[in-house]
């Protein structure tokens, strides 16, 4: 789950991280009313969607006058912002932030995120804040610090310490910005989160250290754990179809493809994808309908698939572990007469109940295409739909 600049700086904020004071706005009247109670001559007025590189795209303005905050809230408010994390079509802007000026002296970027394999927290550091961080990663690797966190441990001074100096923080600075290294540590750690990103982390002209830009995303199986921070989801922002299928429990993400998958599992379902790529199709969905799947479930998820317009086959593919053929069988009859199917449907079943299943397949009367292997499968669904 990703949230909002503006909610990612609440949650630092609560937990000591300075940063800018600045209001949310939903209008332009609410961005100019922003502005007043922050008073000042300079205010910031910030696109909020869900993805990086807002600025370059026009979605970050700087205003001087009241006046110009008006007219900037209007032209940002509305727009279509495209950005190379929003792909072709953009994103709808819906919301703002309006922010006081900053007094920039230099621009730092820090990330705290779960590193896998060492089992550890990483938190980065670098010189080159301000800029895509996959950038520098390419060109300047060596301007990369990291420290790795134990868990059960924490992090410690020594280790705030080493990233403070490793990029550049002055001396008089140092003691602050070792204070904001361990409490973004805290606030990553404490909101079970996935990532917690300030980019830039600036260094102000009188030597303060401030977030000036925030990005957290959340461990989806964590939230349960903090209803605060699911208040904060903006569905605006993510996938209708996606938001559908979380209802009723099924992973389901959207892909460019004219092939629909439905599998139970995730690695099924990613050996799935690969095997329709590798026999010249494209998939148009990532759908794990999970090990419970029940009749009612596998409607449902068909239903989500064919509002798509770009699917023109579906392929099915289960191995019956836990979940046994014939009940997927049951809820693939059911749902093929439900929205009235009338694109080809290839099944492939393995497992527990397979012959039961099949057999259910073959007598309910629809025109369903039998596979035995996933090769088979695929070679059948890329011929139905080309």
């Amino acid at each position: 789950m990703k949230i909002h600049e503006y909610q990612a700086k609440e949650l630092l904020r609560a937990h000591g991280v300075p940063v800018p004071r600045g209001y949310p706005a939903f209008t332009v009247r609410e961005a100019v009313e922003a502005a007043q109670k922050l008073g000042g001559a300079v205010w910031v007025v910030k696109a909020q969607i869900h993805a990086g590189g807002r600025g370059k795209g026009g979605g970050v303005k700087l205003a001087r006058a009241m006046t110009e905050v008006e007219t900037l809230a209007g032209q940002i408010l509305g727009m279509q912002l495209k950005t190379h994390q929003t792909g072709p079509e953009g994103q709808k802007v819906r919301r703002l932030l309006v922010e006081e000026g900053a007094d920039i002296k230099k621009e730092y970027y820090v990330a705290a995120l779960t590193d896998r394999a060492t089992q550890k927290v990483a938190m980065m550091a670098s010189s080159e804040g301000g800029m895509d961080i996959e950038e520098v990663a390419h060109k300047t690797p060596e301007k990369i610090l990291k420290v790795f966190i134990d868990p059960l441990v924490g992090m410690t001074d020594a280790q705030a310490m080493e990233l403070a100096t490793g990029i550049g923080v002055p001396a008089a600075s140092q003691a602050q910005a070792v204070d904001v290294l361990k409490k973004l540590y805290t606030c990553y750690m404490d909101t079970d989160a996935s990532l917690a990103e300030i980019n830039p982390l600036i260094l102000e002209g009188n030597g303060n250290i401030k977030a000036l830009d925030a990005k957290f995303n959340f461990d989806s199986n964590a939230l349960y754990r903090h209803p605060e921070i699911v208040a904060y989801r903006d569905l605006d922002e993510e996938d209708p179809a996606e938001v559908e299928a979380s209802k009723f429990d099924l992973s389901y993400i959207s892909l460019d493809g004219n092939i629909g998958c439905l599998v139970n599992g995730a690695g099924l379902a990613m050996a799935t994808m690969d095997t329709i790529k590798l026999f010249g199709g494209e998939p148009a969905n990532f759908l794990d309908v999970g090990g419970g799947a029940t009749a009612e479930k596998v409607t449902e998820a068909f239903k989500i698939m064919l509002k798509n317009e770009n699917v023109k086959g579906i392929l099915v593919n289960i191995f019956g572990g836990i979940m046994k053929c014939d009940t997927i069988a049951e809820g693939v009859v059911a749902a093929c007469k439900a929205v009235h199917l009338s694109i080809p449907l290839v099944v492939r079943m393995k497992g527990t109940n397979e012959d039961l299943g099949k057999k259910m397949l073959a007598e309910s009367g629809l025109p369903i295409i039998s596979a035995d292997t996933m090769a088979d499968a695929a070679t059948k669904i890329v011929a139905a739909v080309k």
